[in-house]
């Protein structure tokens, strides 16, 4: 069993545990994930280029709970929608390396129909 699997069964036992999963809902789901995405944004917002680094390593712990938040929502979320995570990415990164081939898109933040 792959990683991403088994993080997702000990989430749906917490979940399970608390008879939470009449509450987990896809659109619920969704926007629970964009709300966690955003409390990691949070912590970047304002700050100036060269504020970002030394935030990121002071608040280390405090991002790594805000990504955790978001990523048990995202396992959760793929499982109930019976997506294997571990494929889609397999699937997008090869589809990216499509669209972002190395010879045009290394170093540039270009979009791939600009390149």
């Amino acid at each position: 069993m792959n990683e991403i699997k088994e993080l997702t069964e000990k989430i749906k036992k917490f979940r399970d545990e608390r008879d939470w999963k009449q509450f987990h809902n896809h659109k619920d789901m969704a926007l629970s994930l964009v709300l966690e995405a955003a409390e990691v944004v949070e912590h970047f917002q304002w700050k100036k280029p060269e504020e970002v680094d030394a935030h990121g390593i002071a608040c280390k712990n405090e991002i790594a709970e805000e990504l955790a938040d978001v990523s048990m929502y995202l396992f959760e979320l793929a499982d109930n929608l019976g997506i294997d995570l571990s494929e889609a990415i397999e699937l997008k990164l090869k589809k990216n390396a499509v669209k972002y081939p190395v010879e045009k898109a290394k170093g540039k933040h270009t979009k791939y129909n600009k390149l």
